[in-house]
């Protein structure tokens, strides 16, 4: 196998890493209360799940 004969610069380097970054993950809206939450899990505003109270959640 060959191998590199130079070595590579760090702006090269992160050239080529600049895409690796994760995702930000997506997000739907609690019919219920209408917060932000990830899809298919229970709400974690409320505790409401599919229209049913799933979790107790305490007002703070």
């Amino acid at each position: 196998m060959p191998n590199p004969k130079h070595r590579h610069s760090k702006a090269r380097r992160d050239r080529r890493r600049a895409h690796d970054h994760l995702a930000q993950p997506p997000q739907s809206l609690c019919p219920h209360c209408f917060q932000p939450k990830l899809p298919h899990r229970v709400c974690p505003h409320c505790g409401m799940y599919e229209g049913r109270q799933v979790l107790n959640v305490e007002e703070i």
